[in-house]
């Protein structure tokens, strides 16, 4: 029998992921909480899009379930749930689906941050998976459809990176690698922790500065201040997950070290992690609508995840005394932003 997989929070990654697994004819089920969005799916399909003409389509084989529907799992319990939601909500959502796992049945951190040990603490650590998507970018822009902003990793770098907390290669471990391989490039990791790290970095350097500028991530990139700004934001982030004890992995195709000196002033690192971020002419033809989820959210007048970015790395600075005095500036600009106090703007960060 094919494994039954739970989709909690069909939103732009869950969406993007959980639609192209029904259209693979997997037996995916959506979940979410955003009514307009559950009954247009069932209304036309899920329409995905990206970067090339294969990639779009509309899924129409994909179940769907509102919040309130979520108890007819019973007659049918999940093999997998992934779960897809905003760091903030990780609890409430873990404990809605796990009722209906199967006795097998597992749960899949497919978020930004670090929430296994969330997830963990509701379905157990045995029940406990992580997904790192490195480098994608998604947006949900309107109800029932999703759009891809970045080009595939093919093989040219692994977009989803797949392991167990305790590290070890299992069966389960090795199928999810060979569902999300049918989606774009993966691999299992024994380093779940570093690369959850490394991706809070990459996240940490973007996200909440886009939020803040009102910016896109290339115009960002392109503006010398804002660029250094991030920098500094990644030299910090790096520097306590070393604390910490984190293997990590390149970042944004930058090794980390080069990238941490690079925020303390060594020139030659400097003039290495500029070459590598500052965007290509034409490189990305949707470059100038690519917008991380943050940026997304403070359009769309939602609850960001700042204090699960930044904020997280400024309160895990805090305890192991290396200071991230770049993240607690960002984390309170953003908040204020997030609130109306402030508008976005690129001169948030020029001070």
């Amino acid at each position: 029998m094919s494994k039954r997989i739970a989709i909690v929070g069909a939103g732009a990654l869950g969406g993007y992921v959980g639609g192209t697994l029904a259209h693979l004819g997997h037996d995916v089920t959506l979940i979410d909480p955003w009514p307009e969005h559950v009954e247009t799916i069932r209304a036309r399909g899920l329409e995905l899009d990206g970067m090339t003409p294969a990639e779009r389509f509309t899924v129409t084989r994909a179940k769907t379930l509102h919040l309130t529907e979520v108890q007819s799992l019973a007659r049918r319990p999940v093999d997998v749930a992934m779960v897809a939601v905003k760091s903030y909500d990780t609890d409430w959502a873990a404990m809605l689906i796990k009722p209906y796992l199967s006795p097998e049945g597992f749960v899949v951190s497919l978020q930004n941050c670090l929430n296994e040990e969330t997830i963990a603490g509701v379905v157990g650590w045995g029940r406990t998976v992580g997904v790192v998507a490195s480098l994608i970018s998604v947006d949900l822009y309107e109800p029932a459809r999703i759009r891809r902003t970045v080009a595939k990793g093919g093989d040219k770098y692994t977009i989803f990176r797949v392991g167990e907390p305790h590290g070890r290669v299992t069966r389960r471990i090795e199928e999810l690698v060979g569902w999300f391989g049918q989606i774009d490039s993966a691999k299992a990791t024994t380093n779940l922790w570093g690369e959850r790290w490394s991706k809070l970095v990459q996240n940490g350097m973007g996200n909440g500065v886009t939020a803040a500028t009102g910016l896109t991530s290339g115009e960002c990139l392109r503006n010398e201040t804002i660029r250094r700004f991030q920098i500094r934001l990644a030299g910090e982030a790096i520097r306590v997950g070393q604390a910490l004890g984190y293997q990590l992995e390149k970042v944004r195709g930058i090794d980390p070290e080069r990238l941490a000196l690079a925020a303390e002033g060594d020139a030659g690192a400097l003039a290495e992690a500029e070459a590598m971020l500052v965007p290509k002419a034409g490189a990305n033809p949707r470059g100038d609508i690519q917008r991380p989820s943050m940026a997304q959210d403070i359009l769309k007048g939602r609850r960001t995840e700042i204090d699960a970015m930044n904020g997280f790395i400024a309160a895990k600075g805090a305890e192991v005394g290396v200071p991230a005095p770049s993240h607690a500036k960002l984390t309170e600009i953003v908040t204020r932003v997030e609130r109306g106090e402030l508008k976005p703007s690129p001169s948030l960060l020029q001070g």
